[in-house]
């Protein structure tokens, strides 16, 4: 068994276990290696910079978490929050960005992108709810936009899981807990002709600690289809994603110090929504010789969001209320194709890397005022299509045995084409940004390499926000913002496995932002903010002192500032971030992790006189097997019972009963200590 580019800090360890799941995936056009629990580390791999990595799925399996989402903390200095419901997409923080829920962070699923521009709800708004855990057998990050086939969004970063391409062994189990909440998932995979055909499918209900019940339904399958022999490797997969739930949003603080609402109180207990997810996929990989491959991959998605928020409760509406519904209705069809080759007529190492990427969107997405989840007028309803071509080449040379460099560089084309049903902001337009990267890997001596890296980047706005001409609530004239809003960045960094069983990694950035502006969907309308800068520290650290037990640490420093601005803090821009885990891989039997997170303070206002608390959370599991097929899991997600908060804002809403808005905090409580047991069967 191989597994690929396990070669930094901060990424997992490939473990070898030989109940192990999943068949792995034919790509070998790069270097690989297996790290075992409780042997020292080689730098192996070609890693660009000290902030990429990989993990593998016996680390996802034996790390606890509470939701989908949490997945995305394997990423270093990453977390992942919840303000509504547990069918929306989670709020992300990572190297000094709010990311919202996905404005500067890019995700894919199997070459497939998530993240999802001229959203009704956020621009970038990237949902991994439909992610089925059970078939993931790695997830790869890399942090800053240095990276040629990084495209929209991929500026603090990006992640891509992968699904496996078949099941060794069928699996089915079945996971109660508290607060109402149930899971079952099954998968197996048939031998078909010359290939494996794979089905798998979960469902999820649970009502939560909240006063009222979320009523939580999540449904997801999959079918794909794999085939593969010598020089080819191709796959057909089809998922489908429906969840429907009632949300609890975040509180305000004056309403439950005064004791007039719960923790787990609302204040609209109409909100909610329902969201789904549909996808088509082709995979293909051919070694077309010992020099060169090619990859091509081919995607059809339906999506669609319908969501009810009220975050202002009475100040806009003081009979109706100010509830709103969001939706979005769309279809999109995407490629991604790379061809690699190593160039001999070079006089040193070479290899070359040509790519394409194009995306289509067909969108209607609106914003309408509501009651009670009844429409009684819209602020905005519009058709946009959109289109992103992209074209990117990348040469890697070796000059030394200490030195080699990657450099690249990408071109993309943003089109976009707006027609507003109700009033004055249609248009069309597009621009093109060209983004250089360059990355130098200098190692002075076995068991340590530096990094400098610098790139540009970016990440689409809104084409409503590019073509908008009226405020569509107030009637103003509105200004419009730059289709596509570019990044720069610099990094340097190390990495070391000279202490013994011990992989270290520290880097700094820089990085620039033209403009934090971007398209509201909670307003329907765009704000302006002025450009940015950040800067930060990251260390990671894995250590395995024995066979069967590894520790993971990671700590971030970030200074998030708006520029030319006196008042120039960034909301919600959380200066500190730290997380310490443990995992026990079959010690007689038993298996496990423990994981602590810390989500520091961050303000809330542009002044800075308002900021949010810290966050720290505990979450624990433990599994025995009870044979080879049969194992009992416990999870206790928040152990030490903390009443933190999970996400906090600051602004202007207004109660039943109060006689003008009033500014305050109000926030999304940690859910309770719970517990969970899952009984898991192999066949």
């Amino acid at each position: 068994m191989f597994v690929k580019n396990c070669s930094l800090l901060g990424t997992a360890v490939a473990l070898i276990i030989n109940s192990h799941a999943f068949a792995q995936d034919s790509d070998t056009s790069h270097p690989q290696e297996i790290l075992v629990f409780g042997s020292d580390f080689n730098l192996q791999g070609t890693p660009v910079s000290a902030t990429e990595g990989t993990v593998f799925q016996k680390q996802l399996e034996l790390r606890p978490i509470s939701r989908t989402a949490e997945l995305l903390e394997f990423v270093p200095g990453l977390i992942a929050t919840q303000h509504s419901g547990e069918g929306k997409a989670n709020q992300y923080f990572v190297r000094g960005f709010n990311l919202d829920h996905g404005t500067d962070f890019a995700i894919k699923l199997d070459h497939m992108p998530v993240n999802m521009p001229s959203h009704g709800h956020g621009q970038g708004y990237a949902d991994i709810n439909f992610v089925i855990p059970e078939l993931v057998y790695r997830m790869t990050y890399r942090k800053g936009p240095y990276y040629a086939n990084g495209g929209d969004f991929a500026t603090a970063g990006e992640a891509e899981f992968s699904y496996a391409d078949r099941l060794e062994q069928g699996q089915a189990n079945l996971t109660l807990g508290e607060n109402g909440y149930q899971r079952v998932f099954a998968g197996q995979s048939f031998e078909l002709g010359d290939g494996a055909l794979t089905l798998a499918g979960a469902l999820t209900r649970y009502n939560g600690p909240w006063d009222m019940d979320q009523d939580l339904d999540k449904r997801k399958t999959l079918v794909k289809y794999h085939q593969q022999d010598e020089d080819v490797s191709w796959s057909i997969t089809g998922m489908s994603y429906d969840n429907s739930w009632d949300s609890t949003d975040q509180i305000p603080l004056r309403a439950v110090e005064d004791g007039s609402l719960s923790r787990w109180g609302n204040i609209d207990p109409t909100a909610g929504g329902e969201s789904r997810r549909n996808s088509l996929s082709f995979d293909w990989h051919q070694t077309l010789s010992a020099q060169s491959d090619w990859r091509f991959n081919a995607y059809g998605i339906d999506y669609a969001m319908d969501l009810y928020s009220n975050f202002t409760y009475f100040a806009v509406d003081p009979v109706r209320g100010d509830q709103f519904q969001q939706t979005d209705s769309r279809r999109i069809a995407g490629l991604d194709s790379e061809y690699h080759r190593q160039l001999n007529g070079f006089s040193i190492p070479t290899e070359l890397r040509l790519g394409v990427q194009h995306r289509y969107d067909d969108i209607h997405v609106g914003l309408h005022l509501t009651e009670q989840r009844q429409r009684y007028d819209s602020v905005r309803d519009d058709y946009v299509q959109q289109s992103l071509s992209s074209t990117y080449a990348a040469l890697e040379q070796q000059w030394t045995d200490r030195i080699r460099t990657e450099s690249s560089l990408r071109v993309d084309h943003y089109r976009f084409d707006v027609t507003d049903l109700l009033g004055q902001n249609s248009g069309k337009g597009n621009d093109t940004l060209l983004s250089p990267k360059f990355n130098l890997i200098y190692a002075p001596v076995d068991g340590v390499e530096t990094f400098v890296s610098a790139g540009r980047g970016f990440h689409s706005n809104d084409a409503r926000g590019a073509t908008i001409v009226q405020d569509p609530a107030s009637g103003d004239p509105a200004d419009t913002v730059d289709p596509l809003a570019r990044a720069r960045s610099f990094e340097v960094g190390m990495r070391t496995s000279l202490l013994p069983k011990t992989q270290l990694a520290v880097s700094a950035f820089s990085m620039r932002l033209s403009s934090e502006l971007i398209y509201v969907g909670d307003a329907g309308a765009t704000e302006a903010s002025d450009a940015s800068q950040r800067e930060g520290v990251e260390i990671n650290s894995l250590y395995t002192p024995t066979n069967w037990l590894l520790f993971d640490a990671a700590a971030t420093w970030t200074k998030a500032r708006l520029r030319g601005v006196d008042e120039n803090r960034i909301p919600n821009a959380v200066r500190d971030t730290a997380s310490l885990g443990m995992i026990i891989n079959d010690l007689d039997g038993w298996s496990g992790g423990i994981r602590a997170r810390y989500l520091g303070k961050a303000p809330l206002i542009e002044s800075g006189e308002v900021f949010s608390d810290s966050t720290v959370l505990l979450n624990g599991q433990v599994t025995y097997a009870f044979t080879p097929s049969v194992s009992l899991s416990v999870e206790l997600l928040n152990m030490l019972d903390s009443k933190d908060r999970d996400i906090t804002y600051f602004y202007e809403s207004q109660l039943q009963g109060e006689v003008a808005p009033v500014e305050d905090i109000h926030f999304h409580p940690v859910e309770p200590r719970s517990l969970r047991v899952s009984l898991t069967a192999r066949f």
